[in-house]
């Protein structure tokens, strides 16, 4: 807050008053731009303390992006085996495969904690339209690959509840249970599948933003 504090003596005459006047308005115009000019700076180093966070974070996220595509493709592999052994139970055939079943789902995680917190602190509203724009489509795509995974890992849960509390011992399901679980693993295929292109999409958007921002500002 500014302090404006009238003269110490009485004017005598306009010339006097103009004066007074007049350093008063200079001394104001010189605050104000001194108070401009912190909070300009304050504002450009929440930008670049956020710039610098958010990239460390991208690149962390980004160096992931191999091993959650690998666990990804074993766990399709995995979908694809188990409706193999289904399907060879509806057939009523002899050849069924007789390694166990292995219905899973397991959550790849990226982290945005560099995000939530220049949402908080409020450092995108500094940032240029691109520059926001760039990060929201980022963490966009993390957050719509969180929301898939956890349908995924509803249905999951879904397609082994038919073998829960069940032993290697235990007989395979009859053809009817055979179908009705295989509907279910398809379903979770079919979600499998949307993960992997949102996170092939996710590695293309990481690969361009490291690409044009090779380093930390």
């Amino acid at each position: 807050m500014l302090d404006v504090h009238p003269p110490h003596e009485t004017p005598h005459g306009w010339r006097d008053f103009l004066l007074h006047l007049l350093t008063i308005t200079v001394g104001l115009l010189i605050a104000l731009s001194l108070e401009g000019i912190v909070e300009w700076r304050h504002h450009l180093h929440l930008v670049h303390s956020a710039e610098a966070s958010l990239h460390s974070e991208i690149v962390g996220n980004s160096q992931n992006i191999d091993a959650a595509l690998k666990e990804l493709d074993q766990e399709q592999r995995a979908l694809v085996h188990d409706a193999e052994m289904l399907k060879a139970i509806i057939r009523n055939s002899n050849d069924v495969p007789t390694t166990g079943w292995e219905i899973g789902f397991k959550l790849l995680t990226f982290q945005d904690v560099s995000w939530k917190t220049a949402q908080n602190t409020g450092a995108l509203s500094y940032m240029s339209y691109a520059q926001a724009q760039e990060y929201s489509e980022i963490y966009s795509t993390q957050t719509l690959l969180e929301t898939t995974e956890q349908q995924g890992v509803r249905d999951a849960i879904i397609s082994s509840a038919a073998f829960r509390n069940t032993t290697a011992t235990d007989p395979n399901p009859d053809a009817v249970q055979a179908a009705a679980i295989l509907q279910n693993i398809e379903v979770q295929e079919g979600q499998l599948d949307l993960v992997e292109k949102i996170l092939s999409k996710l590695a293309t958007e990481y690969k361009e933003f490291l690409a044009a921002h090779p380093s930390e500002r």
